[in-house]
């Protein structure tokens, strides 16, 4: 596997270093048959509309078009990718709305922000920040939506 190398302008942050309305757009990702059908192969997820040109030509998306959650997993990638990042800490869930097909040649990139923050109840020096997202399209349409829960560590010493 081949890691790309990021050149980051920014240090990741602690739950101290985030606000509330800070935001964020991630780089870009290009949808591909290719792509589409690792991730068919990772999740063994073969449903023909993803998986079967000539099946997916005769549904009513018209085309192959990728997993939901295909677009779940690139929304959480690209958040990784971007600038506004935290140091690693623990997912909580996610709430997360499929509107629109996502085809190959779809270029996304997902838009997020911190929509609150509270510290951690039963884990003293870490915080939860609610992170409300959009998936977009090129066309700066909304494919998916919704909210990532994070547990994030605190800056030593601040709590």
């Amino acid at each position: 596997m081949i890691i790309p190398s990021f050149n980051f302008q920014t240090p990741e942050k602690y739950w101290d270093d985030a606000q509330v309305g800070d935001s964020c757009t991630s780089p870009s990702y290009l949808v591909t048959g290719e792509r589409i059908d690792a991730y068919a192969e990772l999740t063994g997820d073969y449903t023909p509309v993803h998986v079967d040109e000539a099946y997916a030509k005769a549904s009513h998306f018209g085309c192959r078009v990728a997993h939901g959650l295909m677009g779940q997993s690139v929304a959480d990638g690209l958040k990784t990718q971007s600038e506004y990042r935290f140091l690693p800490g623990m997912s909580l869930g996610w709430t997360w709305d499929f509107l629109l097909p996502i085809k190959i040649g779809d270029e996304l990139r997902v838009r997020f922000s911190v929509g609150s923050m509270r510290a951690s109840k039963s884990k003293p020096g870490w915080g939860i920040v609610v992170l409300p997202s959009e998936l977009l399209n090129q066309h700066d349409q909304v494919v998916q939506k919704g909210e990532h829960r994070l547990m994030v560590p605190r800056r030593p010493g601040s709590f």
